[in-house]
């Protein structure tokens, strides 16, 4: 069982399955969601989820259409995306996970769109977009 939680600790959440598909996604969007370089995350299914505490704090946001990322609306910690065009599945960041998620990223994605002060120097796979 992994878990999961926001910075205030007003949200906390439970993963019961295995993740999938880690990578480190350089979009815009991506970027300018978590103030970061870019954000990793993995697929959990929908059926592996569970909010444990504090559901009622979780605000969604749409950021494209058809993907909204749910954020604690205390402190703005990104804790979820889901999708209308794939139900069964949700991203996850990495990030917001209270352990170690088992999984590493594979690959960076969107990397034409990468913030221009940042060198990727590891040797994961790079794609322009999402391949």
């Amino acid at each position: 069982m992994l878990t999961g939680s926001c910075l205030c600790g007003g949200v906390r959440y439970e993963v019961s399955g295995a993740l999938h598909g880690a990578l480190n996604c350089h979009c815009n969007m991506c970027r300018k969601a978590h103030g970061a370089a870019f954000r990793s995350r993995a697929g959990v299914r929908t059926k592996d989820f569970r909010w444990a505490q504090g559901e009622d704090l979780i605000t969604w946001y749409e950021t494209s259409p058809g993907t909204q990322r749910g954020f604690c609306r205390v402190c703005g910690s990104k804790l979820l995306s889901r999708f209308d065009f794939e139900k069964d599945w949700y991203g996850l960041p990495l990030g917001a996970l209270d352990g170690d998620p088992g999984v590493r990223p594979g690959r960076h994605v969107f990397v034409a769109f990468k913030a221009p002060w940042v060198e990727i120097t590891d040797s994961l796979p790079q794609y322009p977009e999402l391949p």
